[in-house]
């Protein structure tokens, strides 16, 4: 029998539900919402909105003991980072570590999620983190348990979009009323994912289209700049879903002149008569975490992780968790009956033992004193060995770091204000505004020709021309 995924995604003017059997939708159902329960993601108003969720569940008779959800994806950060290669048992330490030092929100506020990618250089793990606000996590929990509904599995909106489509490479545009993402993909990864929100004043999505044109095209720059090897040309489609989808006549003035292919967010799964699909994307990227088997020369995305917290995941029932605690009262006595056994068997040699431990321990206290001794020789040639190590090592490091922040001042003049410079080591992270986007892209390219930095990952790009680079040795 196929597998089942049933879906639940609460945006801020409704909820929808979805339940796909195999590559067939068998349930939906959406239900609107009033102005102000939810904002930007946060459920503000947790009584209603759990009440319409529960409404929705008996409507439409789904079972909500076993749903995948999923956050908007307001005010979360993505990145890929590089660590040295790490046992799996301490990289979670690792990662939280380079989170603090590269996540500009205190970790405190905010979750966060990762997934091993595979390595292009020996030596190296590649992670993909994801953080989200802890407040957004929180209240989405306990108005579904509110509601009755049991979460095991949580996405981003943006990652779920990015496992509908099976290419190569491509652009998704997803514009709603009140939010829009751009997202580039390429080699099956999220490689620049922006939300913005669109401001409220509006009324329509046509008199949202000129912002919604400029951030298409600043994310596309943003993008080649980064990857002038290999840029975003017009082979690469463009993907439209949410309110963007019903308005193919506006799709020309959101690529502007560009001739991109520009076409529907297309569906995996089979889509039923009745069904408005861009309404329903998101579901059906949830849906694929649980449906989606990989198959040869496929090249749907491969970051696929449950973000829920460890905290909210339900326990699943084991026959371990029945059997461990009755396999150890047994074993314990077992072990209590060969300890007394083994008693009986001594206590008749305590006597013939007693003079031969006490020589012993003469003798083990005699050679004790003498490897103290020989220690402590050896470990005042180490320490002025180490010191002396340390001291040289110190020097190169300071004359290295001089140079860097160096070349990253000189390169940034005449072109860009910086604003902080944090060198970590083998990572630096520079921050700073630009007048205009040629000279932002200008001195992340004069960064990346440097013979000193292997490699320069472009952080963030806020308003203002506001960016955060990540410089690696």
């Amino acid at each position: 029998m196929a597998k089942r995924a049933t879906t639940l995604f609460i945006r801020d003017t409704g909820i929808n539900l979805l339940v796909v059997r195999g590559d067939k939708i068998e349930k939906w159902a959406s239900m609107p919402l009033d102005p102000g329960l939810v904002s930007q993601g946060l459920i503000v108003d947790e009584a209603q909105v759990a009440d319409k969720v529960k409404q929705l569940f008996n409507e439409t008779g789904v079972k909500a003991d076993k749903v995948i959800t999923a956050l908007s994806g307001h005010d979360s950060l993505y990145r890929i980072i590089s660590l040295p290669e790490l046992p799996d048992a301490v990289l979670p330490e690792a990662i939280r570590r380079e989170a603090k030092r590269t996540i500009p929100t205190p970790l405190e506020e905010v979750y966060f999620s990762y997934q091993r990618l595979p390595s292009l250089t020996k030596g190296e793990s590649r992670i993909f983190l994801v953080t989200f606000p802890r407040n957004l996590v929180d209240a989405l929990v306990r108005t579904l348990r509110t509601a009755g509904v049991k979460p095991y599995i949580m996405d981003l909106a943006p990652l779920a979009l990015c496992r509908i489509s099976n290419e190569p490479r491509t652009i998704i545009v997803n514009a709603r009323l009140d939010h829009l993402d751009v997202i580039v993909v390429a080699d099956r990864l999220p490689q620049v994912i922006r939300r913005l929100v669109l401001p409220g004043e509006a009324e329509s999505l046509e008199e949202r289209l000129p912002l919604i044109a400029e951030e298409f095209n600043r994310t596309v720059a943003f993008y080649n700049s980064g990857h002038m090897e290999k840029p975003l040309d017009t082979t690469v489609p463009v993907y439209v879903c949410g309110d963007l989808a019903e308005k193919p006549e506006t799709w020309q003035s959101v690529i502007s002149r560009a001739n991109y292919r520009v076409s529907p967010l297309p569906s995996p799964v089979e889509l039923p008569e009745g069904l408005n699909s861009s309404e329903f994307m998101v579901n059906i990227g949830l849906a694929l975490k649980e449906l989606l088997e990989e198959k040869e020369g496929d090249n749907f995305s491969t970051v696929n992780f449950n973000a829920l917290p460890a905290a909210y995941v339900p326990p699943r029932f084991s026959m371990f968790r029945v059997l461990v605690p009755v396999g150890a009262v047994i074993g314990i006595g077992l072990v209590v009956l060969g300890v007394i056994l083994i008693l009986n068997g001594r206590a008749n040699m305590g006597a013939l033992q007693s003079d031969v431990t006490a020589t012993e321990h003469s003798v083990a206290q005699l050679q004790s004193e003498v490897a103290v001794l020989n220690t402590q020789l050896a470990s005042v040639g180490a320490a002025a060995d180490g010191i002396r190590t340390e001291l040289a090592a110190m020097e190169r490091g300071r004359t290295s770091i001089y140079e860097d922040l160096r070349e990253i001042v000189n390169l940034a003049e005449g072109k860009v204000s910086l604003r902080n410079v944090s060198h970590g080591g083998a990572v630096i992270t520079v921050t700073g505004t630009a007048s205009n986007v040629d000279s932002l892209y200008g001195y992340a390219r004069d960064l990346r020709e440097s013979p000193r930095f292997s490699s320069i990952w472009v952080s963030r790009v806020g308003s203002g021309f506001s960016f955060e680079f990540s410089l690696t040795k």
